[in-house]
Protein backbone atom coordinates (compact mmCIF):
# COMPACT_ATOMS: atom_id res chain seq x y z
CA UNK A 1 0.00 0.00 0.00
CA UNK A 2 1.04 3.53 -0.73
CA UNK A 3 0.49 6.74 0.91
CA UNK A 4 0.87 9.90 -1.40
CA UNK A 5 1.07 13.48 -0.71
CA UNK A 6 2.85 16.70 -0.98
CA UNK A 7 4.51 16.89 2.07
CA UNK A 8 3.78 18.72 4.78
CA UNK A 9 0.31 17.84 4.93
CA UNK A 10 -0.09 15.12 8.04
CA UNK A 11 1.31 12.07 5.73
CA UNK A 12 4.35 12.10 9.08
CA UNK A 13 1.24 11.70 11.57
CA UNK A 14 -0.15 8.49 9.31
CA UNK A 15 3.32 6.68 9.41
CA UNK A 16 3.23 7.31 12.97
CA UNK A 17 -0.53 6.13 13.48
CA UNK A 18 -0.15 2.91 11.50
CA UNK A 19 3.37 2.47 13.26
CA UNK A 20 1.28 1.81 16.42
CA UNK A 21 -0.44 -1.49 15.20
CA UNK A 22 1.30 -4.33 15.30
CA UNK A 23 0.63 -5.98 12.21
CA UNK A 24 0.88 -3.05 9.89
CA UNK A 25 4.76 -2.33 8.97
CA UNK A 26 4.65 1.43 8.87
CA UNK A 27 7.23 2.43 6.18
CA UNK A 28 8.86 5.59 5.94
CA UNK A 29 10.70 8.02 3.74
CA UNK A 30 12.06 4.69 1.73
CA UNK A 31 11.99 6.50 -2.11
CA UNK A 32 12.71 9.91 -0.72
CA UNK A 33 15.95 8.93 1.47
CA UNK A 34 16.87 6.44 -1.81
CA UNK A 35 16.33 8.90 -4.21
CA UNK A 36 15.74 7.99 -7.61
CA UNK A 37 19.40 7.24 -8.98
CA UNK A 38 18.08 3.23 -8.87
CA UNK A 39 15.31 3.74 -11.59
CA UNK A 40 17.84 5.20 -14.49
CA UNK A 41 18.53 1.65 -14.64
CA UNK A 42 15.82 -0.95 -16.05
CA UNK A 43 17.18 -3.42 -14.18
CA UNK A 44 20.07 -3.64 -11.66
CA UNK A 45 21.29 -6.91 -9.16
CA UNK A 46 21.36 -6.95 -5.66
CA UNK A 47 24.95 -5.37 -5.39
CA UNK A 48 23.72 -2.30 -6.87
CA UNK A 49 20.84 -1.82 -5.52
CA UNK A 50 22.77 -2.15 -1.36
CA UNK A 51 24.77 0.60 -3.14
CA UNK A 52 21.73 2.99 -3.28
CA UNK A 53 20.32 1.70 0.27
CA UNK A 54 23.64 2.20 1.93
CA UNK A 55 25.52 5.41 0.37
CA UNK A 56 24.60 8.91 -0.49
CA UNK A 57 22.83 9.92 -3.66
CA UNK A 58 24.98 13.37 -5.17
CA UNK A 59 21.35 14.94 -4.26
CA UNK A 60 21.07 14.01 -1.07
CA UNK A 61 25.14 15.32 -0.49
CA UNK A 62 23.94 18.20 -1.56
CA UNK A 63 21.30 19.24 0.70
CA UNK A 64 23.25 18.36 3.61
CA UNK A 65 26.19 20.75 2.16
CA UNK A 66 23.05 23.47 2.00
CA UNK A 67 21.46 22.72 5.13
CA UNK A 68 22.96 22.79 8.26
CA UNK A 69 20.39 20.51 9.87
CA UNK A 70 17.74 18.81 8.63
CA UNK A 71 15.14 17.56 11.20
CA UNK A 72 13.18 14.38 10.83
CA UNK A 73 15.98 12.45 10.20
CA UNK A 74 18.14 10.37 12.37
CA UNK A 75 20.81 7.84 12.44
CA UNK A 76 23.68 6.16 14.23
CA UNK A 77 25.85 8.79 12.82
CA UNK A 78 24.18 11.89 14.56
CA UNK A 79 20.31 13.43 15.07
CA UNK A 80 21.20 15.41 11.25
CA UNK A 81 21.63 14.31 8.23
CA UNK A 82 25.17 13.92 7.45
CA UNK A 83 27.30 12.59 4.57
CA UNK A 84 27.51 9.16 5.80
CA UNK A 85 24.70 7.86 6.52
CA UNK A 86 23.22 5.12 5.09
CA UNK A 87 19.69 5.89 3.58
CA UNK A 88 17.94 3.46 5.06
CA UNK A 89 19.13 3.90 8.26
CA UNK A 90 18.03 7.62 8.30
CA UNK A 91 14.25 7.25 8.95
CA UNK A 92 13.07 3.89 7.31
CA UNK A 93 15.03 1.27 9.70
CA UNK A 94 14.61 3.34 12.92
CA UNK A 95 11.17 4.19 12.35
CA UNK A 96 10.82 0.79 12.60
CA UNK A 97 13.25 -0.31 15.63
CA UNK A 98 15.66 0.82 18.02
CA UNK A 99 18.01 -1.84 16.50
CA UNK A 100 17.99 0.01 13.13
CA UNK A 101 21.74 -0.55 13.52
CA UNK A 102 21.79 -4.36 13.54
CA UNK A 103 19.08 -4.43 10.88
CA UNK A 104 20.70 -2.44 8.90
CA UNK A 105 24.12 -4.78 9.02
CA UNK A 106 21.24 -7.75 8.66
CA UNK A 107 20.38 -6.60 5.56
CA UNK A 108 23.98 -6.04 4.44
CA UNK A 109 24.28 -9.55 4.48
CA UNK A 110 21.49 -10.08 2.34
CA UNK A 111 20.31 -7.29 -0.21
CA UNK A 112 23.65 -7.66 -2.26
CA UNK A 113 22.79 -11.78 -2.82
CA UNK A 114 19.58 -10.82 -4.66
CA UNK A 115 19.06 -11.25 -8.46
CA UNK A 116 18.86 -9.18 -11.56
CA UNK A 117 15.50 -7.56 -11.90
CA UNK A 118 13.61 -3.85 -11.74
CA UNK A 119 14.52 -1.33 -8.97
CA UNK A 120 11.06 -1.47 -7.94
CA UNK A 121 10.50 -5.09 -7.64
CA UNK A 122 14.06 -4.89 -5.18
CA UNK A 123 11.75 -2.26 -3.22
CA UNK A 124 9.27 -4.55 -2.76
CA UNK A 125 11.08 -7.17 -2.08
CA UNK A 126 12.84 -5.43 0.88
CA UNK A 127 9.68 -4.21 1.79
CA UNK A 128 8.32 -8.07 1.99
CA UNK A 129 11.73 -8.93 3.42
CA UNK A 130 10.50 -6.85 6.41
CA UNK A 131 7.11 -7.76 6.70
CA UNK A 132 8.42 -11.47 7.45
CA UNK A 133 11.36 -9.95 9.62
CA UNK A 134 8.55 -8.18 11.91
CA UNK A 135 5.77 -10.33 11.64
CA UNK A 136 3.64 -8.08 9.80
CA UNK A 137 0.56 -8.72 7.84
CA UNK A 138 1.01 -5.63 5.19
CA UNK A 139 3.11 -3.29 4.73
CA UNK A 140 2.21 0.63 3.74
CA UNK A 141 5.47 3.00 2.48
CA UNK A 142 4.72 6.92 3.08
CA UNK A 143 7.62 9.33 1.13
CA UNK A 144 7.25 13.36 1.57
CA UNK A 145 5.57 14.86 -1.49
CA UNK A 146 5.27 11.14 -3.26
CA UNK A 147 2.79 12.54 -5.40
CA UNK A 148 6.11 13.93 -7.52
CA UNK A 149 6.71 9.98 -7.94
CA UNK A 150 2.87 9.12 -8.24
CA UNK A 151 2.77 7.96 -11.89
CA UNK A 152 5.87 5.83 -11.69
CA UNK A 153 4.51 4.02 -8.19
CA UNK A 154 1.24 3.20 -9.77
CA UNK A 155 2.76 2.24 -13.07
CA UNK A 156 5.16 0.09 -10.78
CA UNK A 157 3.29 -1.48 -7.98
CA UNK A 158 -0.16 -1.58 -9.88
CA UNK A 159 -1.49 -4.18 -7.36
CA UNK A 160 -1.11 -1.02 -5.06
CA UNK A 161 -3.74 0.45 -3.16
CA UNK A 162 -3.55 3.92 -2.61
CA UNK A 163 -3.86 6.56 0.41
CA UNK A 164 -4.03 10.25 -0.26
CA UNK A 165 -3.74 12.56 2.39
CA UNK A 166 -3.82 15.94 1.95
CA UNK A 167 -4.14 19.69 3.93
CA UNK A 168 -5.65 23.36 2.54
CA UNK A 169 -2.92 24.40 0.69
CA UNK A 170 -2.67 27.66 2.06
CA UNK A 171 -1.44 26.32 5.50
CA UNK A 172 1.01 23.56 3.46
CA UNK A 173 2.47 26.20 1.47
CA UNK A 174 3.06 28.08 5.00
CA UNK A 175 4.51 25.06 6.19
CA UNK A 176 7.05 24.35 3.50
CA UNK A 177 8.70 27.53 3.50
CA UNK A 178 9.84 26.32 6.57
CA UNK A 179 10.84 23.07 5.54
CA UNK A 180 14.47 22.17 4.15
CA UNK A 181 13.25 19.94 1.19
CA UNK A 182 10.65 21.96 -0.28
CA UNK A 183 12.20 24.96 0.30
CA UNK A 184 15.26 23.29 -1.90
CA UNK A 185 12.81 21.64 -4.76
CA UNK A 186 10.63 25.74 -5.07
CA UNK A 187 13.87 27.35 -5.32
CA UNK A 188 14.79 24.71 -8.09
CA UNK A 189 11.79 25.59 -9.92
CA UNK A 190 12.62 29.62 -9.34
CA UNK A 191 15.72 28.81 -10.59
CA UNK A 192 14.22 27.81 -13.96
CA UNK A 193 11.60 30.35 -14.56
CA UNK A 194 14.01 33.16 -15.96
CA UNK A 195 15.35 30.83 -18.99
CA UNK A 196 11.67 30.24 -19.76
CA UNK A 197 11.15 26.40 -18.20
CA UNK A 198 8.01 26.53 -15.95
CA UNK A 199 8.80 23.56 -13.88
CA UNK A 200 5.64 24.03 -11.54
CA UNK A 201 3.46 23.90 -14.85
CA UNK A 202 5.10 20.27 -16.24
CA UNK A 203 4.84 18.86 -12.43
CA UNK A 204 0.73 19.30 -13.09
CA UNK A 205 0.53 18.22 -16.41
CA UNK A 206 3.68 15.60 -17.77
CA UNK A 207 2.99 12.49 -18.39
CA UNK A 208 6.28 11.79 -18.66
CA UNK A 209 7.31 12.76 -15.40
CA UNK A 210 8.37 9.29 -14.13
CA UNK A 211 10.61 8.96 -16.97
CA UNK A 212 12.65 12.18 -16.39
CA UNK A 213 12.59 12.67 -13.22
CA UNK A 214 15.51 9.89 -11.93
CA UNK A 215 18.01 11.75 -14.90
CA UNK A 216 15.81 15.17 -13.28
CA UNK A 217 17.51 14.98 -9.61
CA UNK A 218 21.09 13.99 -11.42
CA UNK A 219 21.27 16.91 -13.79
CA UNK A 220 19.92 19.11 -10.41
CA UNK A 221 22.22 18.08 -8.62
CA UNK A 222 24.63 18.87 -10.54
CA UNK A 223 23.66 21.95 -12.41
CA UNK A 224 21.59 23.68 -9.58
CA UNK A 225 23.65 22.60 -5.81
CA UNK A 226 21.15 23.55 -2.94
CA UNK A 227 23.44 26.15 -1.69
CA UNK A 228 23.96 28.23 -4.59
CA UNK A 229 19.87 28.60 -5.08
CA UNK A 230 17.61 31.75 -4.91
CA UNK A 231 16.05 31.40 -1.83
CA UNK A 232 15.93 34.49 -0.86
CA UNK A 233 14.00 35.48 -3.68
CA UNK A 234 10.93 32.54 -2.55
CA UNK A 235 7.44 33.93 -2.26
CA UNK A 236 4.73 32.52 -0.41
CA UNK A 237 2.66 32.54 -4.03
CA UNK A 238 6.06 29.54 -4.88
CA UNK A 239 5.28 27.48 -2.53
CA UNK A 240 1.76 28.20 -3.13
CA UNK A 241 2.06 27.54 -6.95
CA UNK A 242 3.94 24.17 -5.93
CA UNK A 243 1.48 22.62 -3.42
CA UNK A 244 -1.11 23.67 -6.71
CA UNK A 245 0.42 21.84 -8.97
CA UNK A 246 0.65 18.23 -7.25
CA UNK A 247 -2.39 18.73 -6.10
CA UNK A 248 -3.49 19.14 -10.21
CA UNK A 249 -1.21 16.38 -10.99
CA UNK A 250 -3.11 13.69 -8.19
CA UNK A 251 -6.11 14.89 -10.30
CA UNK A 252 -4.89 12.94 -13.45
CA UNK A 253 -2.74 10.29 -12.15
CA UNK A 254 -5.57 8.71 -9.37
CA UNK A 255 -8.55 9.08 -11.76
CA UNK A 256 -8.43 5.57 -13.55
CA UNK A 257 -7.97 4.19 -10.29
CA UNK A 258 -11.18 1.73 -9.29
CA UNK A 259 -12.95 3.52 -6.29
CA UNK A 260 -11.66 0.32 -4.15
CA UNK A 261 -8.45 0.87 -4.49
CA UNK A 262 -8.04 5.21 -3.27
CA UNK A 263 -8.98 6.41 0.02
CA UNK A 264 -8.64 10.06 0.29
CA UNK A 265 -8.05 11.35 3.72
CA UNK A 266 -7.96 14.86 4.85
CA UNK A 267 -5.81 16.58 7.38
CA UNK A 268 -8.00 18.61 8.95
CA UNK A 269 -10.95 15.58 9.14
CA UNK A 270 -8.00 13.24 11.36
CA UNK A 271 -7.42 15.83 13.51
CA UNK A 272 -11.40 17.39 14.46
CA UNK A 273 -12.26 13.44 14.78
CA UNK A 274 -9.37 10.92 14.63
CA UNK A 275 -10.89 8.17 15.94
CA UNK A 276 -13.88 7.53 12.82
CA UNK A 277 -10.77 8.75 10.60
CA UNK A 278 -8.11 6.25 12.14
CA UNK A 279 -11.49 3.26 11.93
CA UNK A 280 -11.96 4.25 8.14
CA UNK A 281 -7.96 4.07 7.53
CA UNK A 282 -7.79 0.56 8.60
CA UNK A 283 -10.70 -0.65 7.36
CA UNK A 284 -9.25 0.25 3.84
CA UNK A 285 -5.62 -0.74 4.57
CA UNK A 286 -7.17 -4.57 5.96
CA UNK A 287 -10.20 -5.07 7.50
CA UNK A 288 -9.35 -7.96 9.48
CA UNK A 289 -6.98 -5.68 11.10
CA UNK A 290 -9.47 -3.35 13.14
CA UNK A 291 -9.17 -3.30 16.88
CA UNK A 292 -11.41 -0.70 19.00
CA UNK A 293 -8.10 -0.58 21.61
CA UNK A 294 -6.14 0.51 19.12
CA UNK A 295 -8.32 2.69 17.43
CA UNK A 296 -8.65 4.07 20.83
CA UNK A 297 -4.92 4.51 21.67
CA UNK A 298 -3.71 5.75 17.68
CA UNK A 299 -6.62 8.65 17.97
CA UNK A 300 -4.56 10.54 20.57
CA UNK A 301 -2.03 10.99 18.52
CA UNK A 302 -3.80 13.36 15.57
CA UNK A 303 -3.06 16.91 17.54
CA UNK A 304 -4.87 20.23 16.36
CA UNK A 305 -2.71 22.83 14.49
CA UNK A 306 -3.69 26.42 14.48
CA UNK A 307 -3.49 28.24 10.81
CA UNK A 308 -0.98 30.55 10.50
CA UNK A 309 -2.91 31.92 7.42
CA UNK A 310 -4.78 34.39 9.43
CA UNK A 311 -1.67 36.28 10.81
CA UNK A 312 -0.29 37.22 7.07
CA UNK A 313 -0.69 40.44 5.82
CA UNK A 314 -3.50 40.97 2.98
CA UNK A 315 -1.51 41.05 0.48
CA UNK A 316 0.65 37.98 1.26
CA UNK A 317 -2.94 36.00 1.58
CA UNK A 318 -4.13 37.88 -1.46
CA UNK A 319 -1.04 36.44 -3.60
CA UNK A 320 -1.30 32.95 -1.83
CA UNK A 321 -5.00 31.92 -2.18
CA UNK A 322 -3.79 33.42 -6.24
CA UNK A 323 -1.08 30.34 -5.78
CA UNK A 324 -3.67 27.74 -4.66
CA UNK A 325 -6.29 28.04 -6.40
CA UNK A 326 -6.65 25.51 -8.86
CA UNK A 327 -6.16 22.97 -5.91
CA UNK A 328 -8.04 24.54 -3.61
CA UNK A 329 -11.14 24.37 -6.25
CA UNK A 330 -9.97 20.39 -6.87
CA UNK A 331 -10.39 19.78 -3.14
CA UNK A 332 -13.64 21.76 -2.14
CA UNK A 333 -11.93 24.07 0.23
CA UNK A 334 -13.79 27.03 0.60
CA UNK A 335 -12.05 30.36 -0.61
Amino acid sequence: MLVLNTGRCGSTMLSDILNTHPRVLSLSETFTTVGQGPFRRRRCGGEHIWRAFSNQSKWHMGLQAGHKEVPHLVSSLGTSYTRDAPPLACTTLPHLTDEYDALFDELAQIVPTWPWRRPSEHFRELFEWLCRRFERDVWVERSGASLLLASRLIRDYPDARIVHIYRDGRDTALSMRDHYVASTLVAMIRAVRPVGIDAARSIATSRHLNRVGPWMEWLGSTLLPPKRLPYHKLTLGDFGRFWSAMIERSRWVLADLPPEALLNVKMEDMQAEPEAQIRRLIRFVAPELEDDEWVHAASKIPQPTVSRFDDLDPAEQAELVQACRPGLEILGYPL
